[in-house]
């Protein structure tokens, strides 16, 4: 018998009656229903979410904010009314409570008292983080309140935005006003470095001055030294003439004394004369010549005693100036002397005027250096914050608030939650249309097997019946991802070709285990279902999955399959879908191979599973 006559065989037997019919189209069906049903169930859930209801309570009392008040949790509340992401109901604090509890809300999103105020806090003196309480209710539904957790943390993502996008207008206004304050104070620091040099002009002028004063009060304190000196030697002789002159002036009295008393006997010793001489006998004639003589010395007398007395008015007056003179020069030494004394004080504050005024320049120096370096730093701090305008602020605010724009580069997409499951679903579907398969289908022919047919032939023969029947079902789940559920497939007739030998790769694997254990073999075909529903990495990455099951998901055909249906679903690697589908031939071509071989023993020995019915079917 040959191979397409045991196939015909088969599916004679397997039509033979309307039942039989009914039981094979109803198999047929099986990964039909499954993969269609759960993927048009789950085919854009994201996009149903407006259907889950969510509470929203808002017991924000305000705060006031520059001078005016605000109410932020009324102001998320009504963003996400707006946005309409669920069926929000804003509810006060016991209806959302009670609601979540029975079930009548998912979740509730509640905004406390203080609310507005905690974000105000921020720009206080006693900041402090903003509380928003998300109640879920796992009873409800695990997935809703995870989705509901995903749309706490988008809320509390666009508060932070809206949060900081205000504190960064704030913040450029603020850097606005320092601009213009830096600007005024480059103006006046100029004007400061102008000033700065005139003043160390003047400086240095009043050092040199100074270091003259103090050399030039030096040689005067040095000068009036020598003239105190010189006046107290004046002082001293001139009190000494003073004395020499009083000496004289009372020796010149007393001889104006004399001159007098002489000036005033005169004639009497005149008269006295010529009465003597009147009385000796002297004739006329000699008492007239003695009267001409006396008469010339009388004159004589009297004109030497006002000589005298005017000399001696002279004298007099001679002392006396002498006396004002002696007077004088002790003032004028006494004077010098203090003037040495002033000047040697002047010399030291001049000494002590011109380091000052040395220092004065050295630090008026530093200063000009200082101010200059203070300008520069101020126009170049002027140079370095913008300029810019109260729209380009408000651009500058809003990408400070957020400013990384996640750009979804994404090599492959597959669109929607229920394509992305697609490929799992598909392999799991092949799998169990085969497992249902051979509910009804024989493995091998008995008949075959009694005739001493070749095992190949028979091997091949009962891989293909329910090969052929498992590449029927692949076209109908096909069409039913890809024209029902309208999922996007970039590589249509690679992905049936994938899903076609996943089929034939599972139809031959739990054909060797039906072949070598019969009833039991076909229960772990159910147990190896069951291992790489958990291994195939369908859902979560199958790097989370513990070691032991991490280590099965290299080994097991269904996980190369859903890989290989992603690549070519989703325009991935064509090598690695080749990749993938090498193995899946090796598993085919190795389960084939023991299949065989159980087929060659079943021809040539009898055992007692042969002997004796199994336990299971």
């Amino acid at each position: 018998m040959k191979i397409p006559q045991m196939i015909a065989a088969e599916f004679r037997r397997l039509t033979a009656s309307p039942m039989s019919i009914v039981a094979l189209i109803a198999l047929m069906c099986v990964p039909v229903l499954y993969g269609g049903l759960y993927l048009w169930a789950n085919q854009n859930p994201y996009a149903n979410l407006d259907r889950i209801p969510a509470a929203i309570v808002v017991d924000d009392t305000g705060a006031a904010v520059d001078g005016a008040t605000v109410n932020y949790g009324d102001q998320v509340a009504d963003q996400l009314i707006e946005d309409g992401s669920f069926q929000w109901h804003r509810v006060a604090e016991g209806s959302a409570a009670s609601g979540v509890d029975d079930s009548k809300y998912d979740f509730s999103i509640t905004f406390p008292k203080d609310f507005s105020s905690a974000l105000a806090s921020a720009s206080g003196t006693d900041p402090h983080r903003a509380v928003v309480t998300l109640t879920t209710n796992d009873t409800n539904s695990y997935l809703a309140s995870t989705i509901g957790t995903q749309a706490a943390e988008k809320i509390r993502t666009s508060i932070v935005k809206q949060v900081n996008e205000e504190a960064a207008k704030q913040f450029l206004v603020g850097l606005a006003d320092i601009r213009s304050n830096l600007v005024t104070a480059a103006d006046g620091a100029d004007k400061l470095v102008d000033g700065s040099a005139t003043a160390q002009s003047g400086a240095s002028q009043l050092a040199d001055g100074t270091a003259q004063l103090a050399s030039g009060s030096q040689e005067l304190a040095g000068k009036l030294g020598e003239l105190a000196s010189g006046a107290q030697q004046v002082s001293d002789g001139a009190a000494q003439v003073a004395a020499g002159n009083r000496q004289l002036a009372a020796k010149a009295n007393d001889a104006a004394a004399a001159a007098t008393q002489i000036a005033a006997a005169a004639p009497a010793a005149q008269q006295d004369l010529l009465n003597r001489l009147t009385a000796a006998g002297a004739t006329p004639e000699q008492l007239d010549q003695v009267k001409a003589v006396l008469g010339d010395l009388d004159t004589k007398v009297t004109s030497g005693n006002e000589q005298i007395q005017t000399a001696v008015g002279q004298i007099n007056q001679l002392s006396a100036g002498a006396d004002q003179v002696a007077g004088g020069a002790s003032q004028v030494a006494s004077g010098s002397q203090q003037a040495a004394a002033g000047a040697s004080q002047l010399a030291s504050g001049a000494s002590s005027a011109a380091t000052g005024a040395a220092q004065l320049r050295d630090g008026l120096t530093t200063l000009h250096d200082g101010t200059t370096q203070l300008a520069d730093g101020l126009k170049s701090g002027v140079d370095r914050i913008p300029d810019n305008s109260p729209a380009l602020q408000k651009k500058q605010a809003s990408t400070i608030s957020d400013p990384v724009n996640l750009k979804n580069d994404s090599i492959t997409s597959a669109g929607t939650y229920g394509a992305g499951l697609a490929p799992f679903f598909v392999a799991l579907a092949g799998w169990i249309g085969i497992y249902a398969l051979f509910l009804i289908v024989k493995p091998v022919s008995r008949r075959a097997i009694t005739a001493l047919h070749s095992p190949l032939k028979i091997t091949l023969a009962g891989w293909l019946t329910p090969g052929l029947l498992g590449a029927i079902q692949m076209v109908g789940l096909f069409a039913i991802v890809a024209g029902a559920l309208g999922f996007r497939i970039d590589n249509p007739a690679g992905m049936f070709g994938m899903m076609a030998l996943a089929s034939v790769t599972f139809a031959a694997i739990i054909l060797a285990l039906n072949v070598w254990l019969g009833s039991v073999g076909q229960f772990l075909g159910l147990v190896l279902m069951v291992l790489q529903l958990v291994t195939a990495g369908g859902t979560f990455p199958w790097q989370t999955l513990p070691g032991p099951l991490a280590a099965l998901h290299h080994a097991l055909p269904m996980s190369y399959a859903v890989d290989g249906i992603r690549q070519l679903m989703y325009g991935g690697n064509p090598a690695t879908a080749w990749a993938d589908a090498g193995v899946l031939a090796l598993w085919m071509l190795i389960a084939l191979l023991i299949a065989a071989i159980g087929v060659t023993r079943m021809t040539h020995f009898r055992t007692l599973r042969d002997l004796r019915p199994s336990l299971i079917g």
